[in-house]
């Protein structure tokens, strides 16, 4: 298996992870909040999926290409009225297979962009489409374990234990 498969095995089996967490799940529990924070199980979903997106846009067209697409930043942490979990996790899958089609069609995973200015990224840096990849997976993962607190809080079920 080549770089580009280990990828996209990878960040699948993180967001299966994610996916998993959310099954079985009415609209209205993928909603509930069930700790102090603002997350739910729906707003991760769609916060994964926003980000996922944000950074293949990245990857093809740099740190302005990331900025198309934005919106409230808040809304993205929550199911808003007339979202369904099954909207969000198809919504998830159209963006995971459009991710897998550019980490298999690139024609170099050296590619890259400078950053974007922010606080939380080193001041002039750049990163190649293959450091983009391996902060998704980072971040899904990271949120797919967030989801299984939720989860836990909510009815007890457990994603990865």
């Amino acid at each position: 298996m080549g770089e580009r498969e280990e990828f996209v095995e990878t960040l699948d089996k993180h967001r299966d992870l994610l996916r998993r967490t959310v099954r079985d799940l009415t609209d209205e529990q993928a909603a509930r909040r069930t700790t102090v924070s603002e997350l739910c199980l729906g707003g991760l979903i769609k916060h994964v999926a926003a980000v996922e997106a944000r950074w293949a846009r990245f990857i093809v067209g740099g740190a302005e290409a990331m900025r198309s697409g934005g919106g409230d930043w808040a809304a993205q942490f929550r199911m808003t009225e007339g979202e369904t979990l099954a909207d969000l996790l198809d919504a998830y899958g159209e963006v995971a297979r459009d991710t897998d089609e550019l980490v298999r069609s690139l024609p170099d995973l050296d590619l890259a962009h400078p950053l974007p200015p922010a606080p939380w990224f080193e001041q002039g840096a750049s990163w190649s489409a293959r450091r983009v990849l391996l902060h998704v997976i980072a971040e899904t993962a990271q949120h797919a374990g967030h989801a299984d607190i939720i989860r836990e809080a909510l009815d007890g079920a457990k994603s990865m234990g």
